[in-house]
């Protein structure tokens, strides 16, 4: 037992929230605990969305003005990937804190690094002012998020799952997914607001640090509404009784490292496909075409309200078909996209639209059952820390270089070739979970 579990509260916010809880003891409800996925999970993907958008519409300018418009994205890209190279770390230093320290104290370090990372990020200064120190200070900030969010795991997800009924398995796995598109939500509208009231000199000189500001009040609502969670007593005990506590690297690695291997790559097909119906599509849209960004980030808010709708379905279809037959599905319906996916991009406005609406249909269903379909077999003993390294590394070979790989391949040899990035993504997936079958039954 860790000292935060045994002992007195280690913060004054966890002394807050466990006052907050006094009136509220009793048992684990499995509705309480998706709350607090779900206020966790957006508040992650808002930060991860006001940077991508800021990579696309600020930092090329603002950071990289004495390169062209294509390779000052590209290299605002590369630095979008350092978080995602950085938070595996994250997770390792984080976990040696949760073991020593308790959940409490972790989520408040992790939080308060990323909210501080976040909204630092807001006071940069352009090349203009630092030269190249710029983008250095920038790289430095984007790793600081990094750690943090692989600090942030709290295995609420995971204990949600555990304490979901027998039949509504699939239901409760989509709970923590709706953070991604209900994130892009309020990203998306709220740059497309302040885009369309300022002038372009006033948006690149203080409008667009707003946001990072919002991110940064998300985060400390975000970080309270967890922690009223993790550090009753009742949760306490339903982490311990459920053995959902952190285990050294080394152990975990080395009893599930073939399982989180394959957890890494199941989701594949819906992580290239979540980069080609939001970042990567507006870096295309705001470099080829006439089109101001606000209008497409409004696009990307409605599809968004898609996403959350195929994402609700998703859990209703998987407690029927199967969580790994429906992943299976749109694995290979994403394969189909991908064949025309990039000519309805190109088609115009008509042809933007039915390609963000189809896009994030598919990406909905695909992305609500993508996390729980493998990590559903690790054994209760390591399932708190080899589901925190598989979400890492998932987002890391899926999601970190995806908008550079797919901009660089459509440069150099046209939209089409986004297409066949989808369609690697969806043979990905379709061949984990080949051999995540294969495992099942070689241990049955």
């Amino acid at each position: 037992m860790t000292v935060a579990q045994s002992g007195a509260p280690t913060s004054s916010l966890e002394r807050d929230a466990r006052r907050t809880n006094e009136a509220h003891a009793g048992e684990v409800r499995p509705g309480d605990i998706a709350i607090g996925v779900i206020i966790g999970r957006t508040s992650e993907f808002f930060d991860f969305f006001v940077y991508a958008i800021a990579s696309v519409v600020v930092f090329p300018k603002l950071i990289f003005p004495y390169v062209d418009a294509l390779t000052g994205t590209l290299y605002s890209f590369g630095i979008f990937a350092l978080a995602f190279v950085a938070r595996p770390l994250g997770t390792v230093i984080f976990t040696a804190i949760d073991r020593a320290y308790g959940r409490g104290m972790k989520l408040t370090v992790a939080l308060f690094l990323l909210g501080t990372s976040t909204v630092a990020i807001a006071f940069i200064p352009g090349y203009n002012d630092i030269g190249i120190a710029s983008a250095y200070l920038l790289g430095f900030l984007r790793i600081g998020q990094g750690i943090a969010l692989g600090g942030s795991w709290d295995g609420l997800a995971s204990l949600l799952a555990l304490n979901a009924p027998q039949k509504r398995r699939g239901y409760y796995a989509m709970i923590p997914q709706l953070g991604a598109p209900l994130g892009l939500m309020v990203a998306s509208a709220l740059f497309a607001y302040i885009i369309g009231n300022l002038s372009a000199a006033d948006f690149l000189g203080w409008g667009w640090r707003y946001p990072f500001f919002v991110a940064f009040a998300i985060n400390v609502v975000a970080l309270f509404a967890r922690l009223r969670i993790v550090v009753t007593p009742e949760y306490t005990k339903a982490f311990e009784t459920q053995e959902l506590q952190p285990t050294p690297m080394l152990e975990t690695l080395r009893n599930n490292g073939r399982l989180i291997v394959v957890g890494a790559f199941a989701p594949l097909a819906s992580f290239a496909l979540f980069h080609m119906v939001t970042v990567f599509p507006l870096s295309w849209v705001f470099l080829y075409t006439d089109e101001g960004p606000a209008r497409f980030l409004l696009i990307e808010s409605l599809g968004a309200a898609v996403g959350v709708a195929a994402i609700v379905a998703s859990g209703w279809i998987a407690d029927r078909v199967g969580r790994r037959t429906l992943l299976g599905g749109t694995a290979a319906a994403i394969a189909a996209f991908s064949g025309f996916a990039p000519q309805l991009l190109a088609a115009g406005e008509i042809g933007e639209i039915v390609f963000m609406m189809s896009g994030f249909l598919l990406l909905g269903l695909a992305f609500g059952q993508a996390s729980g379909a493998v990590a559903s077999n690790f054994p209760l003993s390591h399932r708190y820390t080899s589901s925190a390294l598989t979400s890492d590394l998932a987002w890391l070979f899926g999601a970190g270089f995806a908008p550079w790989v797919a901009l660089e391949l459509t440069s150099r040899f046209g939209l089409v070739f986004s297409g066949a990035y989808l369609l690697s993504g969806a043979v990905g997936t379709l061949v984990a979970l080949f051999i995540n079958r294969q495992m099942v039954q070689d241990h049955r």
